[in-house]
């Protein structure tokens, strides 16, 4: 296995673990540089603080080796697995059947947490609840709604002193599971999304007045700083960001506010759904308290690995993750798996080799 020098990457190594901070790059990128750690991952933001606080709590009964979690984005994490050149891979898109079928050692995808994606916002002087219908959300990241004040937007918050203040959506720079994950939401929803607007993709051509920044915590960063901006994060961080957020409305049209407990309803409604393949998208999920914006993330495996140890080394943690792990999920901001999504993950995991 190839192991390259990020120095800029997130490192963790035992209990040298950083916090995630929130700014246009994780607190600890840059603070250790390890040229050759024993176990290396890569890829999505979106769970990386609960991959960080695995590892810490993980490596505090194992002795002798180190891991290493390049915290890349999922676009970024899936190329250098399917290079060669990690030892695990995590996407919150999981893999195409056809970029499975290009690695050589096989894939075995291992949903590992889920979590829900918010829509923070900066209005100053807003405090009461902001709702936001599917048309509303589509249409502002559409570029169509382009002030705060639009009638529309009034009418679903008669109550609320809506500003008037240009909208200035804020999105991802780089190739995102998280991104991938929020517009394959809007395409489910919106017609006009799919056919003529950005469609799916982890990295999309955004119409109307938008702003980007890196990586989950540097959208949150540049929410925070700019007026009158709007844009999807991972609920964890931008709870941690101290983001107002939206209420949505759902399938069943309802409006779910986005908090600890939304996924789980979101999971308890779905998680029956799993295929065998462990690769279950919601784009958009039934139930009448489902929180609308949901998505599992996934470890990207090898089915077979060149040397035994690592691929021991690489199940035990990933099988303490499945089980012992899932306790610090919503302490981050996450959703622990369903007990039938863990045992299905759980029975995959044997067929690593």
């Amino acid at each position: 296995m190839i192991k390259v020098n990020h120095s800029i990457g997130l490192i963790v190594l035992a209990a040298a673990v950083a916090a995630c901070g929130v700014s246009d790059g994780f607190a600890a990128r840059g603070a250790i540089t390890i040229q050759n750690a024993d176990i290396v991952g890569a890829g999505a933001t979106f769970p990386a603080p609960l991959y960080q606080r695995w590892i810490k709590e993980y490596l505090k009964s194992q002795t002798g080796y180190s891991l290493f979690y390049d915290a890349v984005g999922s676009g970024a994490g899936t190329k250098r697995f399917m290079a060669g050149e990690v030892d695990f891979g995590a996407s919150d898109s999981a893999m195409r059947d056809e970029q499975m079928e290009a690695v050589k050692n096989g894939v075995q995808l291992i949903p590992a947490t889920a979590g829900i994606i918010v829509l923070g916002y900066n209005l100053p002087g807003v405090t009461e609840e902001l709702r936001l219908s599917r048309q509303a959300y589509t249409d502002i990241f559409l570029g169509k709604i382009k002030n705060w004040n639009d009638k529309r937007l009034h009418e679903l918050n008669p109550k609320v002193q809506l500003p008037n203040l240009n909208i200035v959506t804020v999105t991802r720079s780089d190739s995102s599971g998280t991104t991938w994950a929020f517009t394959n939401h809007l395409s489910a929803i919106s017609n006009e999304w799919r056919d003529q607007g950005p469609g799916v993709g982890k990295k999309v051509d955004w119409p109307g007045n938008s702003m980007v920044g890196r990586y989950n915590e540097g959208v949150a960063a540049k929410i925070s700083h700019a007026h009158g901006s709007i844009g999807y994060v991972e609920y964890g961080i931008a709870k941690r960001a101290g983001l107002a957020m939206a209420t949505l409305e759902n399938q069943a049209g309802h409006y779910v506010a986005p908090t600890g407990t939304s996924g789980t309803a979101t999971l308890a409604n779905t998680s029956m759904q799993m295929p065998a393949n462990l690769r279950m998208f919601l784009p958009d999920p039934a139930g009448s308290d489902s929180y609308p914006i949901i998505t599992y993330t996934w470890l990207l495996l090898y089915k077979n690995y060149p040397e035994k140890t690592t691929a021991d080394r690489v199940k035990q943690f990933v099988h303490w993750g499945l089980s012992d792990g899932q306790a610090f999920a919503e302490e981050y901001g996450y959703t622990p798996l369903p007990g039938t999504v863990v045992e299905s993950a759980l029975k995959a995991l044997e067929t690593v080799r």
